[in-house]
C-alpha cells in the first residue's frame, strides 16, 4: 500500500483518501475517487492518498471501513466515511467556494446533489456498464435501446436546465462536481455532445484548474503502477 502527500497545510486533521493503485484502462478517470479529489483541490484541503489492491476489498480491515469493499474510503481525524456523495458534502460543508452559506441556496445545491447521483446517475450509469462490460452479450444488445432512450431524456431534460444557466445554480457548486462526474461516464459516447447547452456545461466545469488536477492525480496513480510493473 502507497502514500502521497497532495497539498500543503499545517495545523489541520490528517485527511486520507483510499482508492486502487490499478484499474482497467476502460475505467480510468470513471473510478468515484476522483470526485473526492476534485472537491478537496476545490476546496484547497491537502490530503494523503492510500492505495489498495483488489485483493484488499474483503478483508475485515476494509470492510470495517467500507461494508461494500468499494472506493473511495475517506477518513479526516477520527471520522471515517464511504460514499462519494456524501464525502463530497462533508467536504462542501467545509468550503464556501462548493457551498453557499445561505440555507436556502445550501438546499438547493443538495438537491441538484441529490438529482445528479439519483435522477443522472442511475440510467447513465446503467447504460455505462452495459457499453463497458457487456456490449457483445446478447441480453445486453436486447436491454440498450430502453437504457439509452432513458439516458437521453434525462440528458434532454438537464439541457434545458442549463440553456440559460452555467452552473446548476447560479454559480460553481459541490452539485456541480456530482453531475460533471456522472456525465463523465459517457465519455466514449456522443451523448453529452448532441445537447449544446450541456455538452458546454460539461467542457467548462472539466476545465477548471481543479478538475483538470483531480483528474492528473488520478491518472497518476496508474501511471506509477504501471512504471513500476
Amino acid at each position: 500500500m502507497t502514500q502521497t502527500d497532495i497539498g500543503r497545510g499545517a495545523g489541520q486533521p490528517q485527511r486520507i483518501l483510499t482508492g486502487f493503485r490499478w484499474v482497467p484502462a476502460m475505467v480510468r478517470g470513471l473510478v468515484r475517487d476522483v470526485r473526492v479529489r476534485w472537491a478537496l483541490e476545490e476546496a484547497k484541503l491537502p490530503y494523503t492518498e492510500h492505495l489498495i489492491g483488489f485483493e484488499d476489498q474483503g478483508t475485515p480491515e476494509y470492510r470495517r471501513l467500507q461494508p461494500f469493499g468499494q472506493v473511495p474510503v475517506y477518513r479526516e481525524g477520527s471520522l471515517e466515511l464511504f460514499e462519494s456523495g456524501a464525502i463530497v458534502h462533508h467536504i462542501a460543508m467545509q468550503s464556501p467556494v462548493l457551498m453557499p452559506q445561505d440555507p436556502a441556496a445550501r438546499s438547493q445545491t443538495l438537491t441538484w446533489m441529490f438529482a445528479a447521483l439519483n435522477t443522472m446517475e442511475v440510467p447513465i450509469g446503467s447504460l455505462c456498464e452495459l457499453d463497458l462490460f457487456h456490449p457483445d452479450e446478447p441480453w445486453a444488445k436486447a436491454r440498450r435501446p430502453a437504457l439509452l432512450e432513458q439516458a437521453l431524456k434525462r440528458l434532454g431534460e438537464l439541457d434545458r436546465v442549463l440553456v440559460d444557466r452555467e452552473y446548476l445554480l447560479d454559480r460553481f457548486t459541490a452539485a456541480d462536481i456530482l453531475m460533471t462526474t456522472v456525465l463523465r461516464d459517457l465519455r466514449e459516447t456522443d451523448l453529452v455532445s448532441r445537447f449544446p447547452a450541456l455538452d458546454a456545461y460539461y467542457k467548462r466545469c472539466n476545465a477548471r484548474p481543479a478538475a483538470v488536477k483531480s483528474l492528473a492525480d488520478h491518472m497518476a496513480v496508474f501511471d506509477t503502477a504501471a512504471a513500476g510493473a
